[in-house]
């Protein structure tokens, strides 16, 4: 969610949703038919460009002087690190116009495009207003980034494209068997967000199971200062922790349940005692007053500002806020709090998994040159421009060395480190986008934590949800391996 992913100004600000988010107040996120729509034209296109000469150099057959056009989101992670690879790209094929542009608006600028059968030649679809990619791989849109996977690396040709990627971005990107529809250039760490500067001044540590969560939240609201807030209209932000808090009591299984819309997935006990535990931060007052009513920007500004100890966000929030982080912030991220001795998983179990997904339409004039743009992104000094730019880590396995990171991801490098193999990749929010956005989040999760109903309603109203979905004929449905 992104860049996510939340996630953007969002309407990831998150990103238009997480900032990746925004847009979903002013925008609604669009329905599964609308979606289906934005990914069904097969109008065909103006003529694909001829291939390249295949080479050492060009492995993928690009044509060096053929036209190549990109659109990438404009949200948490800004848009430097890929007009530097698109700089790359321009001097490694100077007979090659390259046009560049950037929108928050990934599903309204674009949709009249695919169906027309005229699409960029890379797209980075993030944000509120991304194209649902379950849609996109089930209406055959895009094109199969296996060529790209199987070339050779920029830095070591003896390595392919794949070797050089952290574990689970190629399986994010397969939805149904060996094809690659996806890739995931961000590497996201999500989580509870807090300042250990802000803990300092309590004389507390992160709390690691809920009781001295809960009693820190007192402690904190007796100095004015409320436990948590969270993106109150985009509360699809939730499940940044509350997943892997579930994962926690009851073990990953119980996310893939859920992900593969088995019945009754919802009724899991360990579903019950987290979204008890988050309602009780409601019942207890422990949540900023207001907060239903801010966007992903105004939690995470409040936030920022000491209104709140804790918010469930990813490891673009650091980028999205740098403007009004205090300097002595201590940006930190924190694993769920365990529910007590009883969970399944160790503390330190988190949410950890690719975002700011690229995608080349099986349509583009130029598949080729689009792939070799991402091999470019996917090299190490494109890599190390992203962690640069954005204060986060990428796809690529490395691309660190020689930078000072951030206060926030070096946290984020030592909470990975923690998990260790005890790393959960809910694809919720990648498989059944609607389903995740506005059931789920704004009509589930948003309802229970502004209190207007009960964790049992909630489960009851979101499990009718799943089981909808898993009868609706007219999405195409996925299940892990």
């Amino acid at each position: 969610m992104g860049s996510t992913s939340a996630h953007d100004n969002e309407g990831l600000g998150r990103r238009d949703l997480i900032k990746r988010s925004a847009a979903l107040g002013v925008i609604t996120v669009p329905t599964m038919s609308f979606l289906a729509s934005c990914a069904s034209g097969d109008s065909g296109s103006d003529e694909k460009v001829e291939k390249g000469t295949k080479s050492a150099e060009n492995p993928l057959a690009v044509n060096e002087s053929a036209p190549l056009e990109l659109v990438i989101f404009d949200g948490g992670f800004g848009t430097k690190y890929a007009e530097d690879a698109k700089a790359v790209y321009a001097k490694t094929y100077p007979k090659a116009k390259v046009t560049f542009s950037k929108t928050q608006k990934i599903q309204s600028v674009l949709q009249p495009r695919f169906n027309g059968g005229t699409p960029p030649d890379l797209i980075d679809n993030s944000g509120a207003q991304q194209m649902d990619m379950g849609v996109l791989v089930g209406k055959k849109q895009l094109a199969d980034l296996t060529p790209l996977l199987d070339a050779p690396s920029i830095d070591d040709p003896s390595k392919t494209v794949r070797d050089t990627l952290r574990p689970g971005i190629v399986e994010m990107g397969q939805f149904d068997g060996d094809p690659v529809w996806i890739l995931y250039y961000a590497y996201t760490v999500y989580g509870v967000w807090y300042s250990q500067t802000a803990l300092d001044k309590l004389d507390a540590t992160y709390p690691e199971n809920w009781d001295d969560m809960l009693a820190l939240c007192a402690k904190a609201k007796k100095k004015g200062i409320a436990g948590w807030t969270y993106a109150g209209k985009y509360p699809y932000y939730l499940p940044f922790s509350l997943y892997p808090f579930i994962a926690k009591i009851g073990g990953a299984e119980v996310l893939d349940a859920i992900d593969n819309l088995e019945p009754k997935a919802w009724e899991h006990p360990a579903v019950k005692a987290a979204f008890e535990a988050y309602y009780e931060l409601y019942k207890k007052g422990y949540v900023l007053e207001g907060t239903p009513g801010l966007d992903h920007r105004g939690s995470q500004g409040a936030w920022a500002n000491g209104k709140a100890l804790f918010i469930p966000n990813g490891s673009w929030v650091e980028n999205e806020e740098a403007a009004i982080i205090p300097k002595d912030f201590k940006l930190s991220v924190g694993a769920p709090s365990g529910l007590d001795s009883s969970d399944k998983m160790p503390f330190g179990t988190i949410w950890a998994s690719g975002g700011e997904p690229f995608v080349v339409p099986a349509n583009a004039k130029n598949a080729e040159g689009g792939m070799e743009q991402l091999r470019i992104m996917l090299s190490e000094a494109s890599s190390k421009s992203f962690t640069t730019s954005t204060k986060s880590l990428s796809a690529y396995n490395g691309g660190t060395d020689g930078i000072e990171l951030s206060d926030g991801l070096k946290s984020g490098v030592a909470a990975l480190e923690k998990a260790g193999t005890n790393v959960v990749n809910p694809r919720m929010q990648d498989w059944y986008v609607k389903l995740q956005k506005e059931q789920i989040g704004v009509s589930g999760l948003g309802e229970m934590m502004a209190g207007r109903a009960t964790p049992a309603e909630t489960i009851k109203k979101i499990q009718g949800y799943a089981d909808a979905a898993a009868k609706d004929e007219s999405i195409k449905h996925f299940k892990h391996q």
